[in-house]
């Protein structure tokens, strides 16, 4: 029997660190990819060629993917602490992170994409994008979003407190 492979999204925020304590519960022991979706600077980089700001943005870019991979690296070693078999990846491309994730997942052979729920509506939702809604539109693999307790909690509140029609 082979072992449930899981593609994690995982950018280190209470909802990504949420929806990893849920796959360790519901799928002990399933190898896990936790990856982290950054988009280099290189985009805005390419209209400053020559330019003295050049040098700084490319160090603040590098400064960036060291985090990036602090964060993946953190969040795989909380799967493990949790019982998955995990490691970090990160992508650095041009890509919106929902495109990379997908893109990711179809790469990886993944029996799974997982997702943690910020919560986002209204105009929120619409100015910032979601990447969940984004990546249930378009991925080709099960694609499972997970709200944090703190969302969850907050639409039952609101359920309770919106009349029945």
């Amino acid at each position: 029997m082979s072992t449930l492979k899981v593609l994690i999204a995982y950018d280190g925020s209470a909802n990504a660190q949420s929806a990893m304590h849920t796959v360790a519960g519901l799928f002990p022991g399933a190898t896990a990819v936790l990856f982290y979706a950054r988009q280099p600077l290189e985009g805005f980089a390419a209209h400053l060629e020559g330019h003295p700001a050049l040098e700084s943005l490319q160090g603040l870019d590098a400064a960036a993917l060291d985090v990036s991979e602090k964060i993946a690296t953190d969040g795989a070693q909380l799967a493990r602490d949790l019982g998955l078999r995990a490691e970090p990846l990160i992508s650095s491309t041009m890509a919106t992170a929902s495109e990379a994730i997908v893109d990711a997942a179809e790469e990886l052979d993944v029996d799974l994409i997982v997702l943690g729920s910020r919560g986002l509506r209204g105009i929120k939702a619409t100015l910032l994008g979601s990447t969940s809604a984004n990546v249930l539109h378009h991925a080709t693999r099960p694609t499972l979003v997970i709200p944090s307790d703190d969302v969850a909690d907050a639409r039952r509140r609101t359920r309770s407190t919106t009349p029945a029609s």
